[in-house]
């Protein structure tokens, strides 16, 4: 919401305010006679009585205008409206069924955005093995957990104006702080104060008024390790695809150092207590898997009795998945694991312009998906499959389309 949509019913509450003001006025002109014996008979007691009712219905209007200009500000225009919406937010999103997805990155965020609307009982396990770009660096030089992808999904939950969110996207653009964002650096100085990273993210949780939970997988200070096909061990997340591509080598697996991290408590709980948990969307290599490789994390989701879906991305990664089928980026999982934790898989089947696709081409991407040998292969193993029009065209990039998302998934807890 910009500034100028919100200065005029901010300019009409003050203009009620006044009216109120002046209501109170003239109903205490109106009730010092009818106090006052003396007064009394030099004062007609009818004027004082009509002062008064004005008085009153000043202050009502004043009351009920006042409110309403605050309300249009968050976008809800009567009161039956507000009563709607309060319940709407009592009853179903608190009672809604639980969500975890689990993952990284932009495919995280997005969908965040879509079930945050149909519950409150969200929570994102988020992956905190980025070494890069300006969560690289608060990383090197503060030495707390990277804040990116934890910043970006806290927003995608946050229950913000839009200038709010932009001004913690905001990246500067010169000086030492060039491409570092408020929001990261917000949690780095919230991290300073209460020298503890997941405090840190939980007040900005209370800042934002977040729908749900954003947890780090670990506290521990992770890096993200890649063994290409060719032999060669890349240590440290931002470099592996680059190596990937440098080499013509694909990856043949990824691996944590330390090995072992303890897993954070809370998402844990939040794994034990899900209706439905979702893998992905996000990069399969270095958003999805690193956090599986958190030992804890994955044999909680194994153990678990909720719906476990993974959602496929729409597009192929270049330097991380080219070529890569629907079974290929779930048996990419089950080899990293050694466990088969997906019930249903997924995926989009809604057309792609060839304007569109030439250009992802030229980069090296390719869309993902199903193919009538990999529909039996995954009804031979037991995988059901969810396929539909799940993508959107925002500012000329493919998207999963959040809401839809949100739709399917809810629609399939109901059913059980």
């Amino acid at each position: 919401m910009k500034y100028s949509s919100w200065l005029k019913p901010g300019l009409r509450i003050k203009r009620w305010i006044l009216t109120g003001l002046f209501g109170i006025a003239i109903t205490a002109i109106g009730l010092y006679p009818a106090m006052n014996q003396w007064l009394q008979t030099k004062f007609n007691i009818t004027y004082s009585v009509l002062l008064i009712i004005l008085g009153i219905v000043l202050i009502a209007l004043s009351v009920i205008n006042a409110n309403r200009s605050l309300l249009s500000i968050l976008g809800i225009h009567d009161f039956s409206e507000l009563f709607k919406y309060r319940v709407h937010e009592k009853y179903h999103l608190e009672k809604a069924c639980k969500i975890v997805v689990i993952g990284g990155g932009t495919g995280l965020s997005v969908i965040l955005r879509g079930l945050k609307k149909a519950t409150s009982n969200i929570t994102a396990v988020v992956t905190t093995t980025d070494d890069g770009g300006g969560s690289g660096i608060l990383r090197e030089d503060l030495g707390m957990l990277p804040p990116g992808d934890i910043r970006s999904c806290i927003l995608a939950l946050a229950d913000t104006e839009e200038y709010m969110q932009e001004l913690l996207q905001y990246r500067f653009k010169e000086g030492y702080l060039t491409g570092q964002s408020f929001g990261n650096l917000l949690i780095a100085a919230l991290t300073g104060i209460y020298d503890n990273f997941e405090e840190a993210v939980a007040k900005v949780h209370e800042f934002l008024a977040v729908k749900g939970r954003v947890i780090p997988v670990t506290a521990e200070n992770i890096h993200l390790c890649a063994q290409l096909k060719n032999g060669t061990i890349v240590k440290g997340e931002s470099k592996i695809i680059a190596s990937v591509i440098e080499q013509s080598s694909p990856i043949e697996k990824v691996y944590l150092e330390p090995h072992a991290p303890e897993p954070i408590e809370d998402a844990l709980t939040a794994i034990k207590e899900a209706d439905v948990i979702i893998l992905g969307p996000g990069s399969l290599f270095t958003s999805i898997i690193p956090n599986l490789l958190v030992k804890k994390i994955v044999d909680k989701v194994s153990k678990s009795d909720a719906i476990k879906i993974y959602m496929t991305n729409v597009m192929t990664q270049p330097g991380e998945t080219d070529r890569y089928s629907v079974c290929d980026h779930i048996e990419g999982i089950e080899n990293h694991i050694e466990k088969n934790i997906i019930d249903y898989v997924m995926v989009n089947s809604e057309g792609i312009s060839k304007e569109l696709l030439h250009r992802y081409k030229e980069d090296g991407a390719e869309p993902v998906f199903l193919t009538k040998k990999e529909r039996r292969k995954l009804k031979r193993r037991g995988i059901k499959i969810i396929e539909g029009p799940y993508i959107e065209i925002k500012q000329g990039y493919i998207r999963h389309d959040a809401d839809k998302i949100a739709d399917v998934v809810i629609n399939l807890y109901k059913r059980g």
